[in-house]
């Protein structure tokens, strides 16, 4: 605890030698011990130095190989070192060590999730609920799984299941609401109802339960309803969030200025691999755009695979760009200064270890429009894919979601008014100093004219057509995003300008955007 202690003044006062020193005095003092080199581990881990933290880790591992927990730390810092391979490998070990144990196996299928094997995971959940038949909680987790594996009306009995079982496991009705399209004879707007009528005053579950009741009300036609319940829920939310729109406003400022002209005329050229080598795809854009579904498209493939939301880039970069004082706007302008060609080759090597055989593997994070300046010199013949959405449709599909984590914006159409504007600028600043280095999809237009849009990316990404590609809702490879259930369909246009039926609702966001240049006609 002390140690604890005296780390965290140190970064409070933005003493990182001091911090440093600790480590360094833990790792003398506690070297013998598990404890000693998994706190050394987490602090250089807060220090953004990802090579000590692996070393301490490692360290601890072999001083006790036979713990689940130390195991899972290490394997957590080989994601975090883009080690993927390595991590599995050892989750592996560590399923087999843990077979009886329920606790360790949910956690072990944690960790498989971020390494995105899904189906690993799946099968950890499934052992659990065997040894423990009636936790609520391993239920709605072997529930989820069942979701992104795309076993969809198993899915619903389990979620149905634990809301038998734990009726207060309130994410289990936000849960099965999301799996389907209801109708106006077969929903559970009453039962909802009821459960939310129930709670006292600003209880956490008021917020995917307004998120379920809003999504069912939408579904049969009552948007009024449904956007009020919207209303209260996001509120709910953001009223439990630390979080103010203008530190991502002013990090995307940051981009801009420190990724200009400058920038792109004198940065090193990074390494480049073969044309046809080059394994890396990037789907792109705002959440709820329509990345997942260009995603299934493409992975529909024979010469591609999806990872879905993976990191490694990120990772790739914290590691040679390393912490400081100066927080997220220091990371932007130290990243600056990386060799790129270091960080292209490690996020290859990363995205080779995820067990995928095809050629090219999309990496699906929508959020990774911050980095297009760094993708673009580090992976020069990456193929990039960016969604748009009409801005109201964008913001309003945003607004309406419930994400498991990230995007605080999305709880306050004041914040995503914001946030666009924001993001809309970056993405011109990128069209002007990246000239066809990405291709723009409208998901308007992919769909409207499904086949000549997709034919349209296949040429940008240098594949030959394929019909398995209009047939994306047939491909059973994992899906784990808030799209999840919608991708297993056709294309449908029911999202399409669904704004309009909340039109005075968000008005006010469709003023502050037309004043500032965006077109929400």
């Amino acid at each position: 605890m002390r140690y604890q202690q005296e780390f965290d003044e140190h970064l409070r006062a933005g003493r990182f030698a001091d911090a440093g020193a600790l480590c360094v005095r833990l790792a003398d003092v506690e070297s013998g011990s598990v404890d000693g080199n998994l706190l050394s581990s987490q602090f250089r881990q807060r220090l953004g130095d990802f090579d000590s933290m692996l070393l301490a880790a490692r360290k601890a591992f072999s001083l006790d190989a036979q713990s689940v927990p130390v195991g899972l730390r290490l394997a957590e810092c080989e994601i975090y070192c883009n080690q993927i391979g390595a991590a599995r490998d050892r989750l592996g070990d560590l399923e087999s060590l843990a077979a009886d144990d329920d606790a360790a196996l949910q956690n072990i299928a944690q960790m498989y999730l971020h390494c995105a094997s899904h189906v690993e995971a799946g099968r950890c959940y499934e052992r659990a609920v065997a040894l423990k038949p009636d936790h609520a909680g391993h239920l709605y987790n072997l529930a989820s799984s069942c979701v992104i594996l795309g076993d969809i009306l198993r899915a619903e009995t389990l979620f149905s299941r634990v809301i038998a079982l734990a009726p207060s496991m309130l994410d289990a009705y936000l849960g099965r609401s999301q799996l389907k399209t209801w109708r106006a004879n077969a929903n559970n707007i009453a039962e909802l109802g009821r459960v939310l009528a129930r709670l006292p005053a600003r209880h956490p579950g008021e917020v995917p339960l307004c998120h379920a009741l809003a999504k069912e009300y939408e579904d049969i036609g009552e948007p009024r309803p449904a956007i009020a319940l919207l209303h209260r829920g996001a509120a709910a939310r953001r009223a439990r969030l630390a979080y103010k729109v203008e530190t991502d406003v002013n990090a995307m400022e940051q981009i801009r200025r420190t990724f200009g002209g400058r920038f792109f005329a004198q940065a090193p050229p990074a390494f480049e691999a073969d044309a046809a080598g080059e394994p890396s795809y990037f789907v792109l854009g705002l959440p709820r755009s329509g990345t997942t579904l260009v995603d299934r498209i493409l992975s529909s493939h024979s010469q591609v695979a999806s990872l879905g939301e993976v990191q490694n880039f990120t990772f790739a970069l914290m590691h040679l760009a390393g912490g400081g004082a100066d927080g997220k706007l220091g990371l932007i302008e130290r990243s600056s200064r990386v060799d790129f060609a270091r960080l292209g080759q490690l996020y290859r090597q990363g995205i080779l270890q995820y067990g995928q055989s095809a050629a090219h593997l999309i990496n699906k994070t929508p959020a990774n429009y911050l980095y297009l300046g760094l993708i673009h010199r580090a992976l020069p013949l990456a193929k990039i894919i960016h969604l748009r959405r009409h801005p109201l449709d964008s913001c309003y599909a945003m607004y309406k979601t419930l994400f498991n984590m990230g995007y605080p914006f999305s709880y306050s159409l004041v914040d995503i008014g914001h946030y666009y504007l924001a993001y809309h600028s970056l993405m011109q600043h990128w069209r002007e100093h990246m000239p066809g280095s990405f291709l723009d999809v409208d998901y308007e237009a992919l769909v409207d004219q499904q086949e000549s849009t997709t034919r349209a990316m296949l040429a940008h990404c240098g594949l030959p057509w394929e019909d398995a590609c209009l047939e994306f809702h047939k491909n059973a490879a994992p899906a784990a995003s808030a799209s999840a259930s919608q991708v297993r369909q056709p294309v449908y246009r029911r999202s399409v300008q669904r704004w309009r039926d909340y039109a005075d609702d968000l008005a006010p966001l469709a003023a502050f955007l037309t004043d500032h240049g965006i077109d929400c006609t």
